[in-house]
Parts: structure tokens; C-alpha cells; sequence
């Protein structure tokens, strides 16, 4: 079997400035920028964000619940604080704080262009 790591995950955004200052704003990312191109580094991944090519038709983001990619996770330490930080910022929640199993706590928040995005806190005698 191949050894691997993860890279990056890659988004395409009508507006890659505001994807990014997003992902800084709201999850605490570091905005890296370099020739012709907007990066996210957030939680040790990185993040592309790419612009959309006006020249080409895109399609909008599928309504939810659809096959693919369904959101990306995100751990955190105090998932009640951390989602009132995020409320007081206008973070739109489609799922509030909530116990799923003994020891795990998620939520999930609406992101740039639908994205969706989970937070998760382990108990660390459950991780």
C-alpha cells in the first residue's frame, strides 16, 4: 500500500480574497499568498483557493444532502465557546452544538459558497 499524507484540499471561489479572509476571520487560518494565487494554511492543511475562470460556465454548489464531498471537519477545544465566538461574528449554524456519542460534541457552520464545515470536540478518553 502507498504511504500517504494529506496536501491540500483545493475550492473554486467567484471571489478568493473573501474565501480566504473567511477561513482567517472565522476558523483562524493564515492567509499565504504567492504568484497569481490565494492559500489558506488552517490547522496544519492547506487550503487553494482558486478564482472561477469568467470565460468558463460553473455550476452552483449542489443543494445538501448530495453525493461527493460532503463537508470538511475541523477539531476545537470548548465547542460552546468557541460556536458563541463564531454566533457573535454572524455565523450562520445549520446544525447547532450538539452530543452525538459519548465524549463528541460537533456542529456545523454554513462556509463561503455553501461549503459546509463541521466543528468536532473529543473527549480526549474517547479519541
Amino acid at each position: 500500500m502507498p504511504v500517504v499524507t494529506w496536501d491540500h484540499v483545493h475550492l473554486r471561489s467567484p471571489d478568493p480574497e473573501a474565501t480566504a479572509a473567511w477561513l482567517r476571520d472565522v476558523l483562524g487560518g493564515e492567509i499565504v499568498r504567492g504568484p497569481a494565487r490565494i492559500d489558506v494554511k488552517l490547522g496544519g492543511a492547506n487550503i487553494f483557493i482558486a478564482p472561477l475562470d469568467p470565460g468558463k460556465p460553473m455550476n452552483p454548489p449542489p443543494p445538501h444532502p448530495h453525493q461527493g464531498l460532503d463537508h470538511f471537519g475541523v477539531s476545537v477545544q470548548d465547542i460552546d465557546a468557541v460556536a458563541a465566538e463564531m454566533k457573535a461574528k454572524g455565523v450562520e449554524f445549520t446544525r447547532e452544538p450538539t452530543t452525538i456519542r459519548p465524549g463528541v460534541r460537533v456542529c456545523f457552520i454554513r462556509g463561503p459558497e455553501g461549503i459546509s464545515v463541521e466543528l468536532l470536540e473529543r473527549d480526549k478518553k474517547y479519541a
